[in-house]
């Protein structure tokens, strides 16, 4: 199918998790726009990431979800009423393509809901790729089932879903369109002698010009991603040694506590303060380079164009990994040691320094 013939196509985009699948679907976007620029672009996701989404270049519109949540208590008469205003705000405009990038029954649905123009089509996945989920029900509610090659990189799978559905090729490396925004938080400073809660590693002094910071992302949430504590502090030593602050960010409780016990071991660390995700994601914007483990905050560091080092301890990295002059992966079974990771990213620094 192309869409040549509307004046000015609209396209919904019903991509609702995860969080780093949200990341990988953007690039889709960017590519829609590229072959058809005056497109209209709406995305369905869940509200969680609605703020991220809402920072995704070309999308005019998006619907936020909370289909876990409605679902458990449908009979409640908030619920009722959430999921009534969320299906007008779905059905209030007719579409030329419903694109479901999720590949699930509930996403199906969705899709099918919503409303198309005439001529207008409903486009699902005709098979699972590798790594990926996916339920038959989706190529059964689409009006065209597409089928994609098995083995695939996550961020690949949506461009190239996107243009089989809408009749153009895929061009060129991705470009995300995640723009940050203006509610970075500023890095805190102490009086001589005094320190800071969120640095407990050393006293800051005013007078010092700023350093380049780093943001080391450790949280996920598979415990089989993780990497050693004593790596991570390692790191940000060597890290401190090079003349960098090393930032630490954190989802939860859990995460903060880590995100402590790694800054208690260095000289110059600053433990973020618990964020939204647009408020995080403007933050880490600010850093000079990020290095984490395989997460969403990690695919929001690539998507933001930060030099980059994702820690794989799975063979992986050729599904939702990256590898280029900016972003490089690191993997090793069971783990990779510290000076891998610090070669790689010692590899990214030197331009760093130099800005």
């Amino acid at each position: 199918m192309s869409l040549a013939t509307p004046q000015v196509p609209r396209v919904l985009i019903v991509k609702l998790s995860s969080l780093g699948d949200v990341v990988h679907a953007m690039a889709a976007v960017q590519d829609i726009r590229r072959a058809y620029p005056t497109a209209q672009i709406d995305w369905v996701v869940e509200r969680a990431f609605a703020p991220l989404v809402a920072r995704c270049e070309g999308v005019q519109r998006v619907i936020p979800c909370e289909l876990r949540r409605w679902r458990k208590g449908y009979f409640s008469a908030q619920n009722r009423k959430e999921w009534f205003a969320f299906k007008a705000k779905l059905q209030a405009h007719a579409y030329d393509a419903v694109i479901d990038l999720q590949g699930l029954t509930k996403s199906a649905l969705l899709a099918w809901l919503a409303q198309t123009k005439v001529g207008g089509l409903r486009y699902g996945m005709a098979n699972q790729t590798e790594g990926s989920s996916y339920e038959a029900p989706t190529r059964w509610l689409a009006d065209v089932a597409i089928r994609l090659e098995p083995h695939v990189h996550a961020v690949a799978r949506s461009r190239i879903f996107c243009a089989e559905a809408l009749g153009y090729s895929v061009e060129g490396e991705p470009r995300f369109g995640l723009q940050a925004g203006g509610m970075a938080v500023a890095q805190p400073q102490a009086r001589p002698g005094h320190k800071l809660l969120a640095n407990p590693g050393a006293a800051a002094n005013p007078f010092a010009p700023r350093k380049p910071v780093v943001a080391l992302v450790h949280g996920t949430s598979r415990q089989d991603k993780e990497w050693p504590l004593t790596s991570w502090i390692a790191l940000g030593q060597r890290l401190n040694h090079s003349g960098f602050c090393v930032a630490l960010a954190h989802g939860s409780e859990a995460e903060k506590a880590v995100s402590e016990r790694i800054a208690a071991e260095l000289a110059d660390a600053w433990v973020w303060p618990g964020m939204a995700l647009d408020a995080l994601t403007d933050t880490m914007a600010q850093c000079a380079g990020v290095i984490g483990v395989d997460s969403g905050l990690s695919h929001i560091a690539v998507a933001l164009g930060l030099p980059h080092v994702q820690i794989y301890n799975f063979d992986t990295a050729w599904r939702t990994g990256v590898h280029n002059a900016h972003q490089i992966c690191v993997f090793a079974n069971p783990t990779p040691d510290v000076d891998s990771v610090w070669q790689a990213w010692d590899s990214l620094a030197t331009p760093v320094l130099c800005t």
